[in-house]
């Protein structure tokens, strides 16, 4: 079969859809095997040529033996085989509506406009020094740090001397998330902050000392930035409440502009997902993926351009894919 020639066959169509998604990343366990059956159905049912209507996908989705969350899981990926099938030139197409409902986490990220995140900073550096602690110098580089590479709270105060690497300008996580090391090349201002930091910082520190500490080289709790990071959105003029901005918001933030940044270079979205994924430390896509809608929520005339190749690669998610 030639590259440019298409399936003529719904089965065919399932197959080259699934390709795609692999090429993503994407796991795709339960989404191809229900792809499959999908397709087993169109033919038992005797359909023929490749065309969706609504009859059709409405009696696969809803079975009366199935709960509604396995409709919706349904429901969505039809969607997605739909919109597929249109930007490969087929017009008979009948894109299913979502109606069932799903969990949701009910935190919903909260995403600082540019001018917020400059208050924050502000904030941040203009807090009051103090004889009696390294507060200061500390968190003007550990925020930076969490919102310049989407790292977890947690993967930041693990951080050792020795976990700096000035020669290539990374950082390595080790036994972060589901007991993943990775690597995180870091921005060039970054980089020099950092080297300014441990020669102020760690001039005579070993190299298993705590990257960011309090009191004689004490690892930081996490309480503790938590508390800060509340007290600087209060002097930035910031308003918060008991679950919203989190200081994990500022990972959502970096994942949400990277895409952004990403998208308007003109960038592929195939392209972009696997890189993102490895960077935050992802197991696997779905809370990439995540990201990918929530940044289409946010800025959908950015992702639009996208959409119109590979909108069905953004699914609909949920905060609880991505809790940390």
């Amino acid at each position: 079969m030639s590259e440019n020639m298409l399936p003529d066959t719904i089965s065919g169509m399932a197959e080259l859809f699934i390709d795609q998604k692999h090429m993503t990343g994407f796991k795709y366990e339960w989404h191809e095997k229900c792809i499959r059956r999908f397709a087993a159905f169109y033919d038992r049912e005797g359909y023929t040529g490749i065309r969706l209507t609504k009859s059709m996908l409405e009696t696969f989705i809803y079975d009366a033996s199935e709960k509604p969350s396995t409709h919706y899981r349904k429901e969505t990926l039809l969607r997605d085989f739909a919109e597929f099938l249109k930007t490969q030139g087929f017009h008979e197409i009948y894109v299913p509506l979502i109606h069932s409902g799903y969990y949701r986490c009910k935190h919903i990220p909260y995403i600082f406009t540019d001018d917020e995140m400059k208050r924050l900073f502000t904030a941040i550096d203009t807090w009051p020094e103090s004889f009696y602690t390294n507060r200061i110098q500390v968190d003007y580089l550990l925020f930076r740090v969490l919102y310049g590479t989407g790292m977890r709270v947690s993967e930041a105060l693990n951080l050792t001397v020795a976990d700096f690497h000035i020669e290539d300008g990374t950082l390595t996580v080790y036994h972060a998330k589901n007991n993943k090391d990775r690597l995180i090349p870091l921005a060039q201002s970054l980089v020099e902050k950092m080297t300014e930091y441990l020669a102020v910082m760690h001039r005579y520190s070993k190299n298993d000392s705590y990257l960011f500490h309090v009191g004689k080289g004490k690892e930081m709790d996490q309480s503790t930035v938590y508390r800060r990071f509340r007290q600087y959105l209060l002097k930035a003029g910031i308003a918060h409440t008991k679950s919203r901005p989190r200081v994990h918001d500022l990972r959502h933030n970096y994942a949400v502009k990277c895409l952004k940044k990403r998208v308007l270079a003109g960038e592929e979205l195939t392209n972009i997902l696997p890189y993102l994924a490895a960077y935050m430390g992802h197991s696997d896509f779905r809370g990439t993926q995540y990201y990918l809608r929530l940044t289409a929520d946010l800025y959908p005339h950015i992702i639009s351009c996208s959409e119109t190749g590979f909108g069905y690669l953004i699914p609909e998610g949920s905060a609880d894919n991505e809790r940390s």
